[in-house]
């Protein structure tokens, strides 16, 4: 049963939280439900948390969210009321039509990706070219890039520990020569290819910030430019090849192929060409 006042506190997120960590949830998933539920927090302000409440700020959360955003905010939220065995609390998701081809001004193409590339080359960035490369090549996640070690540009694989599973992802012939180059200059034999001056792995927030910097030297619009829309192109280059969607989740590292074929959307325009040439218009 509930309790009449139920509360939510820092005290429980972390609770929660720790819960998480012991349920080897990565840490960008821990860092993101920690900051849904301190949102929900601020908007409680010392009230008491039930079912209305929660309604309220699900309806508020649509007035400045795109629906997946809210959904996984939910998600969040949902996670910790069952944690707490708060399950009457639980609050319904947005219904989301799925999407049958993506935004084209969302959609980083091949064309814009090779000048990204190009003007960090022309800026002499020359580590910022091959992290662009290699997550793209290979169709990692940025937090894999970490993976990429001068071990595996030896080898032409790398073995990923991502998400409670293993794989291995192997790497072209052209991109481990780059590899080995830069690593012969910057005196690297062992470890993460891409560091930071101190010797870290480069995280998200580095490559995102240098990603950025580099948009309108390329003529590329900002909102197309992060790491993840590079696995993305990856993804919709394999299957336009291969067409097999089994294997390009096996690579992608998904467990469920209806996430990889988000990855294989193609744009609204490709979408429309696709109409036109079904010919069905006889006057």
């Amino acid at each position: 049963m509930i309790k009449k006042k139920a509360e939510l506190t820092e005290s429980l997120i972390d609770g929660y939280m720790k819960h998480l960590r012991e349920q080897e949830r990565s840490a960008a998933t821990i860092q993101k439900y920690t900051h849904d539920l301190a949102a929900l927090l601020e908007y409680l302000d010392g009230r008491p948390l039930d079912k209305i409440s929660l309604i309220d700020w699900k309806r508020r959360l649509t007035e400045t969210y795109a629906p997946a955003t809210v959904n996984s905010m939910l998600a969040a939220v949902n996670g910790f009321l069952s944690f707490m065995n708060w399950h009457e609390m639980t609050v319904k998701p947005l219904k989301i039509q799925k999407a049958l081809f993506m935004d084209e001004n969302r959609e980083l193409t091949r064309g814009e990706y090779a000048r990204l590339v190009r003007t960090a080359e022309h800026q002499n960035n020359e580590r910022l070219s091959l992290v662009l490369q290699t997550i793209c090549c290979a169709g990692i996640r940025v937090s894999e890039l970490k993976f990429i070690t001068v071990e595996a540009a030896c080898k032409g694989r790398a073995e990923i520990s991502c998400k409670g599973k293993r794989r291995t992802v192997f790497l072209p012939d052209r991109l481990c020569r780059l590899l080995k180059k830069y690593c012969r200059r910057q005196k690297k034999t062992a470890g993460a290819v891409f560091t930071t001056r101190t010797g870290k792995a480069l995280d998200r927030s580095n490559i995102w910030r240098d990603m950025k910097a580099l948009c309108q030297s390329a003529g590329v619009e900002k909102d197309k430019v992060f790491p993840h829309n590079l696995r993305h192109l990856f993804a919709r280059t394999y299957y336009a090849q291969e067409k097999d969607l089994s294997r390009l989740a096996d690579i992608l590292g998904h467990s469920n192929v209806s996430t990889t074929r988000i990855y294989t959307a193609e744009s609204g325009m490709v979408h429309a060409r696709q109409m036109e040439r079904v010919g069905l218009i006889i006057t």
